[in-house]
């Protein structure tokens, strides 16, 4: 199962991005960041937002897990 929160912050160190960045692009503090890499499901509405901001598709990586579960 993809934990979305690791993706999140995988792309984040990829782009070479801080917490205080996304931060400030989430209009919330860096604590609600270091949470939201700990976690393996978020809110729908916040995860379309960090997928414009980032400019990566975070649902494509959900639904292509989802669809390795499926066949088994």
């Amino acid at each position: 199962m993809v934990n979305i929160g690791q993706c999140i912050k995988t792309e984040m160190q990829r782009q070479e991005r801080t917490v205080s960045w996304l931060a400030r692009k989430l209009n919330c503090t860096r604590a609600a960041v270091y949470r939201l890499y700990n976690k393996n499901s978020i809110d729908t509405a916040l995860l379309a937002q960090i997928s414009v901001i980032l400019n990566r598709n975070f649902f494509r990586e959900l639904d292509e897990d989802t669809a390795l579960l499926l066949h088994q």
